[in-house]
């Protein structure tokens, strides 16, 4: 069961999008996904740890006194198998991946730390169109010269709040905690776009209350789309988020609505829903962990049978 219920969030994504604030979305997709793809990482060690019991000398190195008891000894083991060969690119792909965006990010902090700062606004003399929020021990909002010429002064006090936003929301944990989900489950990847989508979403949201105008923060949005991908893609960071990050045209015509999604009927159900996905996937995996210790309890003769 903890296999099978992530390949429900996936559909479930943008729908949450749609019908509750971004805020809220943000977090049920980060938790939902964190859930599912812990309780998919456990039941993938519990197959792997009922294989290796199979085997004599794991046996009688757990001093089994009887063997463990399995509906097919043949069925386990090939599952078995399976499922450390799921770990094992599972790991391979986060480990790669957790070196790749580190080292990035690593490089972009000793970029940006030489430069002059202006409270919280780093500038870099560079012609490309760019600006993202750069998490750290101190938060900064990077920014290179050719965007602020592409933006009026109006436009880009909404860039800044958009970005401010990013740092004082956290956003990049939230980021982080869905690249790892997207590794441990294949279904996860869809939810994982989703949730870069909802921080968006959410700093668009705080920088139109910031500023006042969610016409202005469209506008400003837009431009700085149309500004970076003139450029080409963007060398930035994973764990970095920036007012020109896609989908830009769902983006805008989101801040083009009077307001942000407000809390329905139809959206609290639909939070229930998920939260009832989740109980069930983790309830499942708590509860075939305990029934493997209790049945290698009884392998062991500490439990009867």
């Amino acid at each position: 069961m903890p296999l099978v219920l992530p390949f429900l969030l996936g559909p479930v994504t943008d729908r949450v999008l749609a019908r509750t604030r971004p805020t809220t979305a943000l977090w049920i997709l980060t938790v939902s996904s964190a859930v599912l793809a812990l309780a998919c990482a456990v039941s993938l060690g519990a197959l792997v740890m009922t294989g290796l019991y199979l085997l004599p000398a794991f046996a009688h190195l757990h001093h089994f006194v009887s063997h463990l008891c399995t509906p097919s000894a043949h069925l386990m083991a090939g599952m078995a198998v399976l499922a450390a060969c799921a770990l094992a690119i599972g790991g391979v792909r986060l480990g790669y991946s957790a070196v790749r965006h580190g080292r990035t990010l690593r490089a972009t902090r000793r970029k940006v730390a030489g430069l002059p700062v202006v409270g919280d606004l780093c500038i870099i003399d560079s012609p490309r169109p760019d600006a993202y929020a750069l998490p750290g021990r101190v938060d900064r909002i990077v920014v290179t010269a050719g965007m602020l010429r592409c933006l009026r002064a109006a436009e880009r006090e909404a860039l800044f709040a958009h970005e401010r936003a990013h740092n004082s929301g956290r956003h990049h944990y939230f980021l982080a905690i869905a690249e790892i989900s997207a590794h441990c489950h294949p279904a996860l990847h869809q939810v994982r776009a989703g949730i870069r989508l909802a921080a968006e979403l959410a700093a668009d949201e705080a920088a139109a209350r910031v500023v006042g105008d969610r016409r202005l923060v469209a506008v400003a949005v837009a431009r700085a789309a149309l500004a970076g991908h003139d450029a080409g893609p963007t060398t930035r960071p994973y764990l970095t988020l920036g007012a020109a990050t896609e989908p830009v045209s769902h983006r805008v015509a989101t801040l083009l609505e009077p307001s942000a999604p407000p809390a329905t009927r139809y959206s609290r159900l639909l939070a229930v829903v998920m939260a009832l996905v989740v109980a069930l996937s983790a309830s499942a995996t708590v509860a075939g962990v305990l029934h493997l210790r209790h049945e290698v309890g009884e392998a062991q003769g500490v439990i009867p049978r």
